[in-house]
């Protein structure tokens, strides 16, 4: 299989985001007067994007779900890169796979806005495509968004690869029928990643690069 593009996830596959959006899950979570999550528990609730990870954090709470969500975006839109970082070997490895003229996209469950500030902050121009949650195409596991990304970028189903971190970029893969790389540095374990269909797992970006190379 020869490559021509790759697409990846943010949270928890390029970018450690996690810390920020405990803070900005808590910030809310405090001031609708309901009990706070801890680090772990807000790791099990990201994946399916920012109202999800808010309706999962208040629980049973229901009523303030709504409340807590608008405190949270504005908090977050303020406070997203505090602690916000790009993993190990991250931007190295995606300019030695720009230079190889290799197409790079971001695909992301977190509102646009958001996917394409951290994108350009962290990363430049290194990625052609940066897209997030919008009114123009439905959340993965939805494939729309990731084909649509083909599309336009006159790539073919047998060009690509998906690189994420969760069950949710495992079966947004499967759905577009391209393949998918999982990644264990990120907000899953490898036991759950596994259980959840993945069949390629990497611990680090060196060991994905290496494997990439052989197929550029």
């Amino acid at each position: 299989m020869k490559i021509k593009m790759l697409i990846f996830d943010l949270d928890g596959t390029l970018l450690y985001t996690l810390e920020d959006l405990a803070d900005s899950v808590n910030f809310a979570l405090g001031k609708c007067n309901l009990e706070k999550r801890s680090l772990d528990e807000i790791r099990e609730f990201v994946g399916n994007g920012v109202y999800k990870l808010i309706e999962r954090a208040v629980g049973e709470n229901k009523e303030k779900i709504a409340e807590c969500f608008e405190i949270f975006k504005d908090h977050y839109s303020k406070n997203s890169t505090n602690k916000t970082k790009p993993y190990n070997n991250a931007v190295e490895i995606l300019k030695k796979l720009k230079k190889e003229n290799i197409k790079l996209a971001v695909l992301s469950n977190k509102p646009d806005d958001e996917v394409k500030k951290l994108s350009k902050l962290y990363f430049g121009d290194i990625f052609d495509i940066s897209l997030g949650e919008s009114v123009n195409f439905p959340k993965k596991p939805n494939p729309a968004a990731l084909l649509n990304i083909l599309k336009i970028s006159d790539v073919s189903l047998d060009e690509a690869i998906f690189i994420g971190d969760s069950e949710v970029d495992i079966q947004t893969a499967k759905n577009a029928k391209i393949p998918c790389y999982s990644v264990s540095w990120g907000y899953k374990t490898v036991d759950f990643l596994q259980k959840n269909g993945a069949e390629i797992i990497f611990d680090n970006f060196s060991d994905l690069y290496k494997k990439l190379s052989t197929m550029i």
